[in-house]
């Protein structure tokens, strides 16, 4: 299949599965906020941000089962450490995520969000310039 048809329905079912959640609990399905309910000392196993959070984790191996992997990662433990914590901080201290931002603000025309997802991805262009052309990191 290509990978143009596999990014279409990735796409699709991302979108459906972040409508199905807004309507189902009335909340925006941001992983950093589905992320911090597992911090809550309340119920969590069992709740629909439990099984939206466990579709992620479980989905690329069961797509993997089907798909070839074409991502190989070489990246050292320690830096992929250091860049989830500074995904986290960047998260806490923009108020979401990408995906709390740019998929649910932006369908949503939040200024706010439009204005994170811009910040976010340009952001992300400028490190991957300054890591791979200047450090000769990448």
């Amino acid at each position: 299949m290509s990978s143009i048809i596999l990014a279409l329905i990735g796409g699709g079912l991302i979108g459906s599965a972040v409508i199905g959640y807004l309507y189902i609990n009335g909340r925006i399905a941001g992983i950093s906020g589905l992320i911090a309910q597992l911090l809550q000392p309340k119920s969590f196993i069992g709740s629909s941000a439990f099984w939206f959070l466990m579709g992620l984790i479980v989905t690329p191996f069961i797509y993997q089962l089907f798909v070839q992997p074409q991502i190989i990662l070489d990246s050292s433990p320690f830096a992929l450490i250091a860049a989830g914590l500074l995904v986290g901080f960047g998260t806490r201290l923009g108020s979401g995520c990408t995906s709390g931002h740019g998929i649910c603000g932006i369908s949503r025309l939040s200024i706010r969000s439009i204005i994170a997802t811009v910040t976010f991805m340009l952001v992300g262009m400028l490190t991957v310039y300054v890591a791979r052309h200047l450090l000769g990191a990448i």
